[in-house]
């Protein structure tokens, strides 16, 4: 069985896409955050999504996305996030919801806090329905934070101990307001991403490839 169109149209956005060497400043980032009914990205459901997009240092809040989806069975993961059980229950399906974002999405490269988590959820969503995974590349603000620490941008400053993004917030005089809803949370990390990239230039982080480069993970090298 052939693939749906919108899954041929995503994936052919790859066949040009941004280089290693591309400098920042010319990328589009899309800042992405899930809410989900568990804390297990592959079984748990997706509960909304909320994404905005950062072009040349600038949060455009006309290219954001945001949907809720449908979740029959409510938890309190669930309502923790603002919504109600009859919301929840009038969301769009996983499959319409997935193609509207992929859509949106298009090959931008996917920034978030501790972002495995949610490419890990889309890409569990997209493989059930599709057998798809995402071609974006993405990066973790926490990594970005942790290789401009170890460059000296924060010096004076206790080493960080707390990797949270209301921590990263705190840092950076970051207001977190409208906390724990996927459309909050991605416009609170975006403002963060966008004091981490003038800061990654500062200290010769100036392309793409040297932007995502991940950190060791604690254990390795830290």
């Amino acid at each position: 069985m052939s693939p749906p169109v919108f899954v041929d149209e995503y994936l052919n956005r790859f066949r040009t896409t941004w280089p290693d060497d591309a400098p920042i400043d010319g990328v589009r980032f899309v800042v992405l955050d899930l809410e989900t009914t568990g804390l297990n990205p592959v079984t748990d459901a997706i509960v909304t999504i909320g994404a905005v997009g950062v072009l040349g240092g600038d949060i455009l809040l006309g290219d954001a996305f945001s949907a809720l989806l449908k979740v029959e069975r409510n938890t309190s993961a669930v309502t923790v996030h603002g919504v109600t059980r009859d919301q929840s229950r009038q969301g769009l399906g996983e499959p319409a919801a997935l193609e509207r974002f992929l859509d949106y999405l298009k090959d931008g490269v996917i920034v978030g806090h501790h972002i495995g988590h949610d490419v890990t959820a889309v890409n569990a969503a997209c493989n059930r329905h599709w057998g798809l995974s995402l071609s974006n590349r993405s990066l973790d603000t926490m990594d970005v934070t942790l290789h401009l620490e170890r460059q000296g941008a924060f010096s004076g400053r206790p080493p960080i101990r707390r990797f949270t993004l209301d921590a990263l917030c705190e840092m950076f005089g970051v207001v977190p307001h409208d906390r724990h809803t996927a459309a909050g949370d991605a416009f609170i990390t975006a403002q963060v991403f966008q004091r981490l990239t003038r800061l990654a230039v500062r200290f010769g982080r100036r392309t793409l490839g040297e932007l995502c480069e991940s950190f060791p993970v604690v254990g390795e090298d830290r």
